[in-house]
């Protein structure tokens, strides 16, 4: 991989955009990255991990602000890296997520984050847009993840100073994240997670087991054995229960038989109990009925009466119920009489003058709905006059108001006037107040600037006559500064001469070239605040004197006094017209109201006029048509009431002569069924009827009596040959018969029970021979798996008590210490190398990633952290080449970074790490290093210092 060009814009501390030419820089093969403390050169080296990978290294990782924070708005923030990977040369453009400043109004959006790769040379396939393809692409040409570049190309060396100073836990944690073996820590894992499953399998399958020993047990009612059971016991378990089964058939048999006997017995005793209870009741019966056989026939006579009498009953209800339906006629025949009296009527012939009477009504019909007419237009006309007077009232009001419009009107459109002719001013005088409220500002702020001006002028005096004495006193020691540049054997630049006999000696606080840059820096930096200083108030002086002419003579508190009073009434403009255009169309309304209210007295006269002829025409008719009555409606209501009276009086003398003929033909047909009957008269009849539910009574007690009598005497007959008077003993063989089933029964459930045993201990015998067929795989399989989880999480037949993790560890730190032993014996003058130790460490801790060095000069092994701040760097710096050599695995690495950590060196350790870098160099590879070591600027040639400044970072490359 080498590196090619890379720019950055708008990205941490650099604001615009920056470029770094990597084919100018690495041309000698060594460069020096420098400048100040958070001037922004780590952030270089971000910018080539964030091209390539999207992301930085480090805790800087965490942070998702990489965009300038004081880059300008319009300004985009991207990284662009030109490199070229195995004869393929490319191109990546990257920007970051980032919030930036809308374009239009206020607030941000959210850029979203953009890559893309374009092939430039040593391929012809297409370039990638999508953030996922340009990772797969960029990682299959490297080799390698982020964290391995990290490692390999951005030489950690802080890392690996901890490394050899930390004890076995923190060193494995530093390898892991070196290394990346996490996936040998989900080997373990998956052992260990594995292991656990086969012993909770191994755990449920044994307790399977323990349960169906118990249960097994407890069908044969013992105690489970100690040691778990086996193929023995189980038989001779089995054995045991079939033979209780065989004892308990035995035992079951004869209690049934002694049962069965005891059975019959009791049974034969009930039978005779039952017969001499029968004989017993039959004589009883028969001896009561001789006591009621003279009420038996006094019952039977009464029953045979009232069912003879049965026939009359409803007939004499019928002429009972005709005899009150005559009296509800003839009183509704009273009623209808007195209302025709009430009526005045004096006639006979009822239905002759109600059809008369009905005639003369209906010929009054037309006439009543005249006079219904009559009364609705007298109504209407009562009514006219009310709302004319109402309507006349309205119309004065009206006209009052409307007088007093004009008036009205005039002072509205003058207030309009009046604020429009405010708002036409507002802009002016609103400008004049402004001026007038930012003059007293800018006055303060010009005097500010003037003051600060004078101040920057001084400054920049001073800044200039100190420079100019730095370069008179250095003009004046010129000759120990080219002293200082002589070699032996060069000439000299000034008279060409290989010889020095005698140059110039350093003077005490001799004025050097870096003194005069520093000078000279110093004094630009007074120049720049000196013209910002100047434009400012240039600028400030320019606009008091706009505002001084735009305001004039006028105090500032009477153009206040003037806006607020012309604000007041501008802003009235709108309710003013509001007002007008309200008031004006109420006057409108007004006009429309009053022509409303004149159109409406004029229909209404015109409308009562016609009413009143109407109604004087129609009374002279309708008072001659009402004759003796108040009006034609109620003549005509009289006269069909009374045809109605007449009408309903002759209905009901005609129903009462009905009723009455109905009733005489009822009474004589009851006299007629009582004599069929055999009754003397009516009354005799009704004197023998019962009730329906007493005759059934009567019924029911004469066919209980015959019934029990024919009963006792078929038993009599059934059973001759019983004795009434003879005692069986039913109870005492019930109780032989009790305690004979109670035997049986308990025989019988321990034969139940025996065979429950049998059968479920046979069901439970083969569960527990299928469990033991399946735990014995089990186990074996769980015995193999414990071992070797053991075996790789240092356990058990583990003899080096290394971890699979700790292992592969322990591998690549013996590659590593290998190869960074060979660099570190070239820096060391051959007095170190690195041991790689397995060993265990004290206190049990675990062995195999130890880190020693070896000290040829005694002879003896010690500790890494024993080393000397030089000598740490030293063995850091070859730890890192090293892991770069192994971790490379083959990849060709053109370009590497070497950190800081050169100030701890002395002169003779800085050459020979030098030398070591020189030697990289040789091999074709660029090595930049960062550092603020003062010597190193001087050794290199080719640096790349990193300025620092409140507007954003800058670059300048010196080659």
């Amino acid at each position: 991989m080498k590196l090619h060009r890379l720019a950055v814009s708008g990205f941490g501390p650099y604001a615009v955009r920056e470029e770094v030419d990597f084919d100018l820089l690495g041309a000698d093969g060594l460069f020096l990255l420098h400048g100040d403390t958070g001037a922004g050169k780590t952030t270089l080296l971000d910018a080539v991990a964030f091209a390539l990978f999207g992301k930085v290294p480090g805790a800087r990782g965490d942070v998702k602000r990489l965009r300038c924070d004081y880059a300008d708005r319009d300004t985009p923030t991207y990284v662009e890296l030109e490199l070229t990977v195995r004869g393929r040369r490319f191109r990546i453009k990257r920007s970051p997520e980032y919030e930036r400043p809308k374009k239009r109004g206020d607030g941000a959006t959210r850029q979203q984050a953009q890559v893309s790769l374009t092939w430039i040379s040593g391929w012809t396939g297409e370039g990638h847009s999508r953030i996922d393809d340009v990772a797969r692409e960029v990682e299959g040409l490297l080799g390698m993840t982020a964290e391995q570049f990290f490692q390999v190309v951005l030489l950690p060396q802080g890392e690996f100073a901890r490394f050899l100073r930390a004890e076995t836990a923190e060193r494995e944690k530093l390898l892991e994240k070196l290394f990346g073996t996490e996936r040998f820590l989900d080997v373990e894992r998956w052992f260990r997670d594995r292991r656990a499953e086969r012993r909770r399998e191994v755990a449920q399958l044994g307790q399977v087991h323990r349960d169906l020993v118990q249960r097994v047990a407890e069908a044969a009612l013992e105690e489970p054995p100690e040691g778990g059971g086996d193929q023995e016991w189980l038989s001779s378990l089995l054995k045991r229960l079939d033979e209780d089964e065989r004892d308990a058939e035995v035992v079951e048999a004869e209690a049934s038989g002694r049962r069965a006997v005891a059975e019959r017995d009791w049974q034969e005793a009930r039978a005779r109990h039952e017969r001499v209870r029968r004989v017993r009741d039959a004589r009883r019966h028969l001896d009561r009925y001789a006591r009621v056989e003279p009420d038996l026939r006094a019952w039977v006579a009464e029953r045979d009466a009232a069912r003879q009498a049965a026939v009359v009953v409803p007939a004499q209800e019928r002429a009972v119920k005709l005899a009150r339906e005559l009296d509800a006629a003839v009183a509704q025949e009273q009623a209808a009489a007195a209302a025709v009296a009430a009526l005045g009527y004096e006639g006979a012939d009822l239905r002759g003058d109600g059809e008369r009477l009905r005639e003369e009504a209906g010929s009054l019909t037309s006439l009543a709905a005249d006079a219904e007419r009559q009364r609705a237009d007298q109504r209407r006309i009562a009514q006219l006059d009310r709302d004319v007077a109402t309507t006349s009232q309205r119309l004065a009001t009206l006209v009052t108001q409307l007088d007093e419009v004009p008036l009205r009107l005039a002072a509205a459109k003058s207030a309009v006037e009046e604020s429009a002719e405010a708002a036409a001013r507002l802009p002016q005088v609103s400008g004049l107040a402004a001026a007038a409220a930012e003059l007293p500002r800018v006055e303060r702020a010009f005097r500010e600037a003037d003051e600060a001006r004078r101040d920057a002028v001084d400054a920049q005096q001073k800044a200039r006559e100190k420079l100019l004495r730095i370069r008179r006193e250095r003009l004046d020691g010129m000759a120990v500064e080219l002293a200082g540049q002589l070699r032996a054997g060069h000439g000299c630049p000034v008279c060409g001469s290989a010889e020095h006999p005698s140059p110039a000696q350093p003077m005490l606080d001799a004025v050097t070239a870096l003194d005069e840059d520093s000078a000279a820096e110093e004094d630009q930096r007074a120049l720049d605040r000196r013209q910002r200083a100047e434009q400012e108030a240039h600028r400030l002086e320019e606009r008091l004197a706009l505002l001084r002419a735009q305001l004039g003579d006028r105090p500032p508190a009477e153009l206040e006094r003037e806006h607020r009073s012309v604000v007041a009434v501008a802003e009235q403009l709108e309710s003013r017209q509001a007002a007008l255009a309200e008031l004006e169309a109420k006057v409108q309304r007004a006009l429309d109201q009053r022509s409303a209210l004149e159109r409406e007295l004029a229909e209404a006269g015109a409308q009562r006029t016609q009413l009143v002829e109407a109604v004087e025409e129609r009374g002279a008719r309708l008072e001659e048509a009402r004759g003796d009555f108040p009006d034609v409606v109620t003549r005509r209501a009289h006269l069909g009431d009374l045809a109605d009276a007449l009408t309903e009086l002759a209905t009901r003398r005609a129903a009462v002569a009905e009723h009455e003929e109905r009733l005489a033909d009822q009474r004589l047909e009851v006299a007629r069924l009582a004599s069929l009957a055999g009754f003397a008269d009516v009354a005799d009849a009704l004197a023998a009827a019962r009730p329906a539910t007493a005759v059934a009574e009567l019924e029911t007690r004469i066919r209980d009596v015959e019934k029990t009598r024919t009963a006792a005497e078929s038993t009599l007959a059934e059973l001759p040959d019983t004795d009434p008077d003879a005692e069986v003993d039913v109870a005492g063989a019930e109780e032989r018969f009790r305690v004979a089933s109670a035997a049986a029964t308990e025989a019988a459930t321990a034969l139940t029970n025996a065979r429950t045993r049998a059968a479920r201990a046979a069901d439970l015998a083969e569960q527990l021979r299928a469990a033991w067929l399946r735990l014995e795989p089990v186990e074996a399989e769980f015995a193999e798996l414990d071992a070797l989880t053991d075996v790789i999480n240092g356990q058990g037949q583990n003899a080096k008590s290394m971890t699979l993790r700790t292992y592969v560890l322990a591998a690549r730190l013996e590659e590593v210490a290998v190869a960074a032993s060979a660099r570190l014996e070239r820096m060391s003058q051959g007095r170190y190398r690195f041991v790689h130790s397995i060993e265990a460490g004290p206190r049990g801790t675990r062995g195999g990633l130890g880190l020693d060095v070896m000290d040829d000069y005694s002879g003896q092994q010690r500790p890494a952290k024993t080393l000397s701040g030089g000598e740490s760097f030293l063995a850091s710096l070859a730890l890192a080449l090293g892991l770069a050599d192994v971790v490379a695995a083959g990849a060709v690495l053109d370009t590497l970074f070497i950190d800081e950590g050169f100030g701890t060196l002395d002169a003779e350790t800085l050459e020979l790490v030098m030398t070591t870098l020189d030697e990289l160099r040789a091999g074709g590879r660029v090595v930049g290093l960062v550092s603020h070591v003062e010597e190193l600027r001087q050794r290199i040639p080719t640096r790349l210092r990193v300025r620092k400044a409140r507007e954003g970072s800058s670059l300048e490359l010196t080659a």
